[in-house]
């Protein structure tokens, strides 16, 4: 069975498993330590990797998209600026 989120895809889960063993390797000495927060780590990244290649639109697509619609506010506000308020 798997957990849905409100808009009907699956949400970010990461492996348990591996967060718990990585969370129970930090109580010990220094490389333990180490070797339990990369355990954490990946666990989290690949959890990550999996919810995002859940998105209808990939994080470039709407990096772009953002930006693209960031230069045209910037373009309309300096338009605007150089031309001052309309009167009709």
């Amino acid at each position: 069975m798997t957990a849905m989120t409100t808009n009907g895809t699956q949400g970010f889960r990461p492996n348990t498993r591996l967060l718990a063993v990585g969370a129970a390797m930090t109580g010990f000495g220094s490389m333990v330590v180490a070797t339990g927060a990369t355990l954490v780590g990946l666990s989290l990244i690949s959890a990550g990797r999996r919810w995002i290649q859940t998105w209808e639109t990939p994080p470039s697509e709407m990096a772009t998209r953002t930006l693209n619609q960031a230069k045209m506010a910037r373009q309309a506000g300096l338009d605007a600026w150089r031309t001052g308020p309309s009167v009709n």
